[in-house]
């Protein structure tokens, strides 16, 4: 069962309005401007849904005009406000007029203030209303500014944490003052009352598809005697405000929601809606026990909670969520394919973490008891599944195998957990401040000791976390011997981890200090952390201060004659997740690397040929330092994508297939019914993938890997970083789970 809990970002279509939809399309489907029957039947019911919208948003004699939705009716209003703004301007207004928008508005309301200001070349002062912790506007800021101000524009209720604005105080703040108002409804819609024409709001814009009406119809309320310029003109509808042939579909969808609100036919009242919060909260807190809230619940709509989890990153909660048939957000639907911190919490004051690791959870005002129900049983699960893999602080209960490497990223930066398998000790090798909670929280749920925290040279953008990271753990440096500025214990050959050992070789040129920590079994070296010497497809930049430029040429020599071509070689950085590579697959991706090993350049030719590459190095896609210059192109055109009929084939084909589900195991603890449940799966996430790459490239060559995943991305991912390493026959489940559900692979397989 599908648990949609996502309502802010879009709602299913209500019943009724779908059968007003077809009704619609099937019988009534005359132009509304057309003056025969047909014609005269769909102007009825436009104007039956207008006087419907207008008694439930008290409207009054203000203009009611059907739209696209919020975003054409935010580009209205404020294309209309200053175009007034402008007139008043070539009439000689002695005073040039402030746009004000609150600080957490949708990102539609200020993009749409920066667009008119520069298509119209007004040049005006744009700037955001400040907000207090709880997420209202600072009302004292905002009254001492109104005298100026030309528009304002906030929310009645904020879509990413639900705070309901103080619209009668914001009224009070804006008296005596010439401003034109701007309020963005979409999310009051159907949960408060609005009341527009008992206040002094200009504008309003709302959606239907936000309160369970279709995709591409809205409205736009305009003051009687507000200034109005049409953003749409041509054929003279809607009362010539906004022309084009209305969407008599959407219209009569949004009339049938409208109706059952007016009837409280399938909406719940704000008591009960209340009620589902809190349950919902109990089994959040449940779940998650440092569980905390973005945003007060007293001040928010009953349908909307923002929360975070100590411990917890947001993409860990998103997965398993969504693994659990649970639709939830990390934040606005129109932000959350973008990695960067929701803007609506930091205006708040929230801190760093929290502003980059909230969850929404919202429901519509239609949602079921049953729905709500269910939704708490699996929000339990949830928090049953990440106590089983240690995640979350004071989880413990871990009954999984450790890996011996696995791998952690935080855009881009690689941080690596070495766990031996015959013993309790551990290594870090470059720690992450963003991760010592949640390292110390793994290492602590595996009863393991730290046996080092080693960096592999010093970091341009932060000091070693090594020290955050064992007050983490509330372990000390199990020997006698004086640590030096990256860990290591002076005049200690190697760090023994049970049957595994770690030692270096200094390889200085990005940094003076940089070494490789070579990971061991007896002699052999089985893999080796380079830091940012050696990247996938790149090389580390050499042109920090601390950087020896001229070391570099001969520190790659020095790799290629301890290490040869086939080590793989763990890098510091892996900014297009490729997990490992060797120096024999970089000599082929880089010409600089080709002409160092082969001699053809001696040290200062090198150093001055890697200094033209690093002349314009740009920042990271996270805005971070890039720590190195690609020179491979990160362009993949060979595709890994396989459909559900190539999987088919290639699991009854000759060479038997390897299945990879490289989900995190919290995923594939809450949903382990899925396409491939009759069939052997190798369980890697991708945390751990370094780990079982040598494993995979010993496989025969025409034996096929399959990887899968919850989306796809993942799997893709995997499968390409394997592809590089050499394993040609890696595929990736085109879709994942996602798309295959509906879909049983078993039934290919039996068909093929």
């Amino acid at each position: 069962m599908e648990i949609y809990l996502d309502a802010n970002a879009t709602t299913h279509v209500l019943p009724q309005a779908l059968e007003a939809a077809a009704a619609a399309m099937e019988q009534n489907f005359g132009n509304p401007s057309s003056t025969h029957t047909a014609g005269l039947k769909a102007r009825a019911l436009l104007d039956d849904v207008r006087a419907r919208a207008r008694r439930i948003l008290g409207a009054g004699t203000g203009h009611l005009m059907f739209t696209s939705g919020a975003t054409e009716g935010i580009q209205t209003a404020v294309l209309s406000a200053l175009m007034s703004l402008k007139a008043a301007r070539e009439q000689g207004a002695s005073m040039e007029p402030l746009l004000l928008y609150g600080a957490t508005e949708h990102k539609a309301v200020p993009a749409a203030l920066h667009h008119w200001n520069r298509i119209l070349g007004l040049d005006l002062e744009i700037i955001a209303i400040p907000v207090d912790r709880d997420g209202r506007h600072d009302l004292v800021w905002l009254a001492e500014r109104a005298p100026r101000a030309g528009l304002v524009c906030t929310m009645a209720a904020n879509n990413e944490t639900g705070v309901i604005s103080d619209l009668d105080g914001i009224e009070r703040a804006l008296r005596g003052s010439k401003a034109l108002w701007l309020v963005d409804g979409v999310q009051a819609l159907g949960k408060i009352s609005l009341n527009l024409g008992s206040r002094a709001i200009d504008y309003a814009p709302f959606s239907g598809h936000k309160l369970y009406a279709p995709k591409g119809v809205g409205m736009l309320y305009v003051r009687e005697g507000a200034p109005f310029t049409p953003l749409l003109t041509g054929g003279g509808q809607e009362g010539d405000l906004r022309s084009g042939t209305e969407n008599m579909v959407g219209i009569a969808a949004l009339g049938a929601v409208f109706k059952a609100l007016e009837e409280r036919d399938s909406f719940k009242p704000a008591d009960v809606l209340a009620g589902f919060r809190t349950r919902l909260c109990a089994a959040l807190k449940d779940a998650f026990p440092s569980l905390r809230f973005n945003a007060p619940l007293e001040m928010c709509l009953p349908t909307t909670i923002n929360f975070c989890v100590e411990g917890v990153n947001t993409k860990v909660l998103l997965d398993l969520f969504d693994a659990a048939g649970i639709r939830v957000s990390g934040g606005s639907a129109c932000s959350a394919a973008k990695a960067k911190p929701s803007d609506v919490l930091e205006a708040m004051g929230l801190s760093a973490w929290q502003a980059s690791n909230a969850v929404r959870l919202s429901f519509g005002p239609a949602e079921s008891v049953e729905t709500i129900e269910v939704a708490c049983q699996k929000i339990r699960s949830c928090g049953q599944a990440l106590r089983a893999t240690g995640l979350p602080t004071g989880f413990n209960g871990v009954d999984e195998d450790t890996p011996l490497v696995t791998r952690y990223v935080v855009d881009g930066s690689c941080c690596y957990l070495i766990c031996s398998p015959t013993s309790d000790h551990c290594v870090v090798i470059d720690p992450l401040p963003e991760l010592s909670k949640t390292i110390a929280q793994q290492i602590a749920s595996r009863g393991r000791t730290l046996a080092a925290v080693l960096d592999t040279h010093s970091h341009a953008d932060h000091a070693s976390s090594a020290p955050q990271l064992w007050a983490e753990t509330h372990q000390s440096p199990d020997t006698d011997a004086e640590l030096d500025a990256l860990g290591w214990p002076i005049g200690q050959s190697s760090i023994a981890i049970g049957d595994y050992r770690i030692a270096r070789m200094a390889t200085p040129g990005h940094t003076s200090d940089a070494v490789a920590l070579l990971l061991l079994r007896g002699e052999r070296v089985l893999a080796a952390f380079v830091g940012d010497t050696v990247m996938p497809g790149a090389l580390g930049r050499s042109d920090f201060p601390v950087s020896l430029p001229l070391e570099f040429c001969p520190t790659l020599r020095q790799l290629d004659a301890q290490l040869g071509r086939d080590t793989l070689l763990y890098p510091g950085h892996d900014y297009d997740n490729r997990h490992a590579t060797t120096l024999g697959i970089e000599y082929g991706a880089q010409p600089l690397v080709a002409a160092a090993l082969d001699g053809r350049l001696t040290p200062a030719e090198f150093a001055q040929q890697k200094a033209a590459l690093e002349a314009s190095i740009a920042r990271t896609e996270y805005n971070t330092i890039a720590c190195g210059a690609r020179v491979e192109p990160c362009t993949q055109v060979e595709s890994v994508a396989a459909s559900r009929e190539a999987v088919a084939e290639m699991l009854t084909g000759d060479a038997s297939a390897v299945l990879v589900d490289v989900r995190e195991l919290y995923e594939q603890r809450v949903d382990s019914e899925h396409c491939f449940a009759s069939h052997p799966i190798q369980s890697v996430p991708v945390p751990n993938v370094v780990s079982a790459i040598p494993g995979w490239l010993a496989l025969p060559l025409e034996q096929p890997i399959i990887f899968f995943c919850r989306s796809g991305n993942r799997s893709t991912q995997v499968a390409r970083a394997l592809r590089r390493l050499g394993r040609t026959n890696a595929w990736s489940l085109v879709g994942g789970l996602a798309l295959q559900q509906s879909l049983p692979v078993a039934d290919a397989v039996a068909h093929a």
